[in-house]
């Protein structure tokens, strides 16, 4: 089986080539990826903890999903796309902004991210593929905004970064 490979990018989202997934994040490759956000009509966040075994950030809190698109796919696609194959359902996504960031690990590897952060609903209970998700809950923003402040070291590195820059865009009560 082929490594997955990551869409590469400039900093206006152009793309400018593709690299093996582990490669881009050895060499802290500047590429494209997503965050999803499922709210319920609660307007509870869904997180999830990612797999014990992830190459980083295992066990860590972090939003519903996210992943890298690949060569061709839109970002809502590869957002629902994702969104199946890690919590078990798809929604109707809406993407509201983006951002770069960059974050080393201290597996030696980096994030060097443009990151598409999407939003949607959904209030089932998601099946979530154990291969990638360890557990899942819904929580309201503001216990979120209170545990990471209380809990960092709980949470993923891009998960922090859009709660602290980006809160604006996925407060669905703002909406």
């Amino acid at each position: 089986m082929t490594e997955e490979q990551v869409i590469l990018v400039d900093e206006n989202d152009n793309q400018i080539g593709l690299m093996p997934k582990m490669e881009a994040h050895e060499k802290a490759v500047l590429h494209r990826a997503f965050s999803v956000f499922i709210f319920n009509d609660k307007n509870e966040l869904m997180l999830q903890q990612r797999a014990l075994h992830k190459y980083h950030s295992p066990g860590l809190w972090t939003n519903t999903c996210c992943s890298h698109q690949r060569n061709g796919e839109t970002n809502v696609e590869a957002g629902k796309r994702r969104l199946m194959e890690e919590m078990g359902f798809v929604a109707e996504l809406e993407e509201k902004t983006s951002f770069i960031y960059n974050a080393p690990f201290d597996n030696g590897l980096t994030e060097h991210e443009l990151d598409h952060v999407m939003i949607g609903y959904f209030n089932g209970v998601p099946e979530i593929n154990p291969d990638e998700v360890a557990d899942w809950k819904w929580m309201l923003l503001e216990d979120v905004k209170v545990d990471i402040a209380t809990h960092p070291d709980s949470y993923t590195a891009w998960f922090k970064i859009i709660f602290e820059k980006f809160y604006e865009f996925i407060n669905v009560n703002d909406l």
